[in-house]
């Protein structure tokens, strides 16, 4: 019955940027918290690097739900933030085109000790995607 559970459960990938949200991530196992296992957190130098499609391929390959963890504006890279949200307006218009829940995809910021934050955004998304369950893609408009 367990692994019947697993394999409704949604996955969740996670960017979480290097210098601010992944320190926030690793705050949280230093308080001894927890968080859903179905949770992927992938470290990276700035989520503006991922093209608009990588989103799009990652809900096609299962990932349920992406939290893209950012510095916000306090980004040490000037400009990346605007080009960051601007990027994820895009990938908005691609999920349209697929019929896909805005939801699925959020961009928020969290500072290297925002535990709170950090958990309150992963148990967000994982309510979210028990509620809608996995994707389902209908062909591009």
């Amino acid at each position: 019955m367990a692994s019947e559970n697993a394999s409704k459960e949604g996955k969740i990938l996670i960017l979480a940027t290097e210098s601010c949200a992944y320190p926030g991530a690793n705050s949280v196992g230093q308080a001894h918290s927890s968080y859903p296992a179905n949770t992927y957190i992938l470290r990276v130098r700035a989520p503006v690097l991922f093209p608009e499609q990588f989103y799009i391929d990652c809900f096609k390959k299962g990932i349920s739900g992406i939290i893209i963890m950012s510095c916000g504006e306090e980004c040490p890279y000037e400009g990346a933030y605007q080009a960051l949200a601007k990027r994820i307006d895009n990938v908005f218009q691609l999920m349209k085109k697929y019929d896909l829940d805005l939801r699925r995809l959020r961009l928020t910021a969290i500072c290297t000790v925002c535990n709170r934050a950090f958990l309150k955004e992963i148990n967000d998304m994982n309510a979210l995607i028990k509620e809608l369950g996995p994707p389902e893609f209908k062909e591009a408009a």
